[in-house]
């Protein structure tokens, strides 16, 4: 009987390898739709402010002010464009042309090291997260040109705290370093649940499914070898996936490959039994396409931390993110490639990818019957 089971088995697989062989569409899942992404969002999005447009006003022309403007002129997040008068500066604003501007009063140069000087910072609300971290380069630019002309000439530090920043984990502060892994997260989401989807709903769709519930195969084997060919497959786009963050988009990779290997295996099987039960509901490729990309990638896209922070959510939203397998898995990647092998992280988060994972497979086991209705 062993004999007889591990011959039925080692044939489904054969078969499900074969027509993967045949069927270019999941290889385009498994391998081209994840390259695409990554290349999409590694290039594309950014949420780094860098060479901004912005306008810098001085009523009052003298070398201080000259001094303070030239500053922008050396920071990689600013391109500065000068204007002689503010309403000029306010056309190109409204045009677009500019997403700030920087105002220096006719008293700047007299003022500066009264402690009364003001400048004015007019920042573009549309983008309220360019607008934030506009602001807060021109107080970086600011600071800086103010406690190195105090230092040039003598005069004390304007700043009595000084603070010493240190930036672990990602000292380039580069979003692409986090973006990255995060996106791969959301890659496995949608090509683990996609792959078992469609395939099994396209059997249903052929009758195929019927001819294979008609033999003496057991409906554990049939699991089995609809997921194993899959889950090659996902690891096949994850090894894909990690080659491309680490060797073209140089994100660091800290951790190690076994940890890597471990928590994309959970994770996989996760997506790849919710890919089964969402075929078990719709039979039919189209339906169960859609049912994949509302019920696995836009959550995962949105309630996972991959771009918005988590800590900022309201508490009801955060509970609904313990129900999605990405929430843990952007967790455990970002952490492996930026701050190593953490296991205070790495641990809770992969024993709850275990229990999702074990959860539905027993949700699949039970819905899982040989029988045609």
């Amino acid at each position: 009987m062993r004999r007889e089971a591990l011959r039925r088995l080692l044939g489904l697989l054969r078969k499900e390898f074969l027509q993967i062989g045949r069927d270019s569409s999941a290889l385009a899942i498994a391998f081209l739709l994840p390259s695409i992404l990554l290349l999409l969002f590694g290039y594309g999005v950014s949420l780094d402010a860098k060479a901004v447009p912005i306008a810098l006003v001085a009523e009052h022309p003298d070398p201080i002010a000259a001094s303070f403007m030239g500053k922008f002129a050396h920071s990689p997040y600013f391109r500065p464009q000068r204007f002689l008068t503010l309403e000029s500066a306010q056309k190109a604003f409204a045009a677009g042309r500019v997403e700030g501007i920087v105002l220096l009063r006719s008293d700047f140069g007299r003022k500066v090291f009264r402690g009364g000087a003001r400048i004015g910072v007019i920042v573009n609300g549309v983008d309220a997260n360019t607008a934030r971290l506009v602001e807060g380069y021109v107080q970086n630019v600011a600071a800086n040109w103010l406690e190195a002309r105090a230092r040039s000439e003598g005069l004390p530090s304007p700043s009595l705290i000084r603070a010493d920043v240190r930036v672990w984990f990602n000292p380039a502060l580069a979003s692409r370093n986090y973006l990255v892994p995060g996106l791969m997260a959301i890659n496995m989401t949608l090509t683990g649940a996609l792959l078992t989807a469609l395939v099994v709903a396209r059997e249903w769709e052929r009758g195929t499914m019927e001819a294979l519930m008609a033999t003496p195969v057991r409906m554990r084997e049939i699991l089995f070898t609809k997921l194993f060919p899959y889950y090659v497959l996902g690891m096949g786009g994850m090894a894909v996936s990690w080659a491309m963050a680490v060797w073209l988009f140089g994100v660091p990779f800290k951790g190690s490959l076994f940890v890597l290997f471990a928590t994309t295996s959970l994770f996989l099987l996760a997506t790849l039994v919710m890919g089964l039960l969402i075929s078990s509901i719709a039979r039919n490729q189209f339906l169960a396409a859609q049912i994949a990309i509302v019920v696995t990638f836009l959550p995962a896209f949105i309630l996972s931390g991959f771009i918005f922070d988590l800590g900022s959510m309201p508490a009801a939203i955060r509970l609904i993110t313990y129900l999605f397998a990405a929430r843990y898995f952007v967790a455990i990647l970002q952490t492996i490639f930026l701050a190593g092998d953490i296991w205070s992280v790495i641990l809770p988060n992969a024993a709850a990818l275990l229990a999702m994972s074990v959860l539905l497979l027993a949700a699949a086991r039970f819905l899982a019957r040989k029988r045609l209705d």
